[in-house]
């Protein structure tokens, strides 16, 4: 009866011994008090039915630690072989450092932190845990000492976080890159069009120059580092210079700001007018050879237009290198001043006579003239008469008779040719010149025994849909229209009719003053 009291005793104590235990799972982060240390550990009491081991190593001042100094630790395991169970602090600071994190932080939260050791492709960055850092995520740049960042403070951008490895990448570089933003957002609301402000060449290309003006970066292009002209802008700017812009367009939503040089000196097209007038002789330098003309630069920021029509009186030229080399020296005339819109038109073939001022004194309507075919067109040839000097043969005056569809039919490029002056307009350079007039007007004579209602022999020379052109036996050329040939032939003027084919026709009419010889095949003997 005793025993049974006893064991009844025992097992209430038992039961209310682990009522007052706490319970502890593994992986959770409790309170516990320091009641032993040795060499190598602490014995901490958690409130647990054992109590734990610390690893005195665990700390970052083991010699400071005193029996009854409290600590969190994480429970990391029930037991070794001695019973006792295995507590981290390291581990409960990196747990609460976590919950932490994920409580307050997430991707794109800024923290602070130090860059404490390098490793294969960055750093590790303590933000109060462990977190990776790529090295492309160091500068905004590509750094090549890397070990110049080692043991300092920056803030960071959490740029990814690994809830199941529990890891943390962060970034430096996109940290620079938001006050960048900020900076640049400043910098542009205080900013205004045609305000000076210095600045450093920070970069140069083909098109211009990137000014860093302290935390904004403008574009100085090449059209405004110069009223002059420029062909590479590292002519003008060196990386590192310092300089005085002016603002002259200022883009709020893209942030980007255009700079000009020569915006802080005064045009000089201001005094053109002043100094420069048409028909004034002006010496000045070819800066550009282009397919339509040369460019010369008569005073810093003023140039002007050599065409390549105004090159030369009597020389045909294809492009302007021909007469002129970049960087030479050239008196020209000026032909145009256009001061709104920056041009200045001039000429070299005017510094010497023009070949057609004294014209009438070397030729005359009536004169017989030999030139050069130098042109074929449709509507006629042209004809060198002297260098510069080109008359024009209409095709309607190449002969008396033969109806020219094109000029090419009569004569070749290139081949010499005898025409006569009809008339001279100096003022227009134009000379009209005619082959068939070298010779009397056959019409009349070969018209004259021509009468109404006679027949006589030709030759067919065209068809066409309205009927088909006949030469005639002394070479006049006559129509016979559909409406004089036998029905069933018009109908099927190809089938009937060939070029080349001989046949009677008779004469109708013929129309002197409009030079046309109407011709029928109806009454016309021996046909059929």
């Amino acid at each position: 009866m005793f025993t049974d009291e006893k064991n009844q005793k025992s097992a209430t104590f038992a039961e209310l011994y682990e009522k007052t235990l706490k319970s502890v799972t593994e992986g959770q982060i409790v309170k516990g008090k320091v009641i032993a240390i040795t060499n190598r550990e602490a014995v901490v009491d958690i409130g647990y039915k054992s109590e734990g081991l610390l690893p005195l190593e665990e700390l970052d001042h083991p010699e400071e630690l005193k029996v009854g100094d409290e600590l969190e630790v994480l429970f990391e395991s029930r037991g070794d072989e001695s019973g006792m169970i295995v507590l981290s602090k390291r581990k409960a600071e990196r747990q609460k450092c976590w919950d932490d994190l994920v409580a307050n932080a997430n991707e794109g939260s800024v923290v602070e932190g130090r860059i404490f050791k390098k490793v294969r492709g960055g750093f590790m960055v303590d933000i109060g845990m462990e977190a990776f850092l790529p090295a492309s995520l160091v500068d905004l740049k590509p750094v090549k000492n890397l070990d110049q960042f080692l043991g300092q403070s920056f803030q960071f951008v959490i740029v990814k976080i690994n809830h199941k490895r529990k890891n943390i990448v962060v970034s430096r570089k996109d940290h620079l890159e938001r006050e960048k933003e900020v900076t640049r957002s400043k910098m542009v609301k205080q900013l205004t069009v045609g305000q000076t402000v210095r600045g450093r060449v920070k970069n140069i290309t083909d098109f211009g120059a990137f000014i860093d003006l302290g935390g904004i970066d403008g574009l100085l292009h090449i059209t405004d580092l110069s009223w002059g002209r420029v062909a590479h802008p590292s002519e003008v700017l060196n990386l590192g210079d310092e300089i005085d812009v002016m603002v002259i367009a200022i883009d709020k939503e893209s942030e980007k700001v255009s700079l000009g040089l020569k915006q802080i000196t005064a045009s000089p097209w201001e005094g053109v007018d002043d100094k420069y007038s048409a028909g004034a002789r002006v010496k000045g330098k070819v800066t550009n050879l282009v397919p339509y003309g040369a460019f010369v630069e008569l005073e810093p920021g003023i140039e002007g237009l050599i065409h390549i029509s105004e090159l030369s009186w009597t020389k045909r030229v294809s492009h302007p290198s021909e007469m002129l080399s970049a960087g030479s020296e050239v008196e020209t005339v000026i032909l145009n001043v256009d001061k709104e819109s920056r041009k200045i038109s001039l000429g070299l073939k005017q510094m010497s006579a023009s070949p057609w001022d004294a014209l009438e004194e070397r030729y005359h309507a009536g004169d017989v003239i030999e030139g050069k075919v130098r042109n074929i067109t449709d509507y006629g040839i042209f004809v060198e008469l002297e260098p510069g000097i080109d008359g024009l043969i209409h095709v309607s005056d190449i002969s008396w008779l033969k109806k020219v569809a094109h000029p090419g039919e009569m004569v070749k490029k290139g081949e010499t040719v005898q025409a006569k002056v009809l008339s001279l307009d100096p003022q227009n350079r134009k000379i009209s010149l005619g082959i068939k007039q070298l010779s009397e007007d056959p019409w009349p004579r070969l018209t004259r025994a021509f009468v109404n209602g006679t027949t006589t022999r030709g030759r067919i020379t065209k068809i066409v849909n309205f009927g088909i052109f006949v030469e005639l036996d002394n070479g006049l050329e006559g129509l016979v229209h559909v409406s004089e040939m036998p029905h069933e032939k018009a109908e099927a003027l190809e089938s009937s009719f060939h070029v080349g084919d001989t046949l009677n026709v008779l004469i109708l009419h013929v129309d002197n003053e409009n030079r046309k010889i109407a011709l029928s095949l109806k009454g016309a003997r021996d046909n059929y």
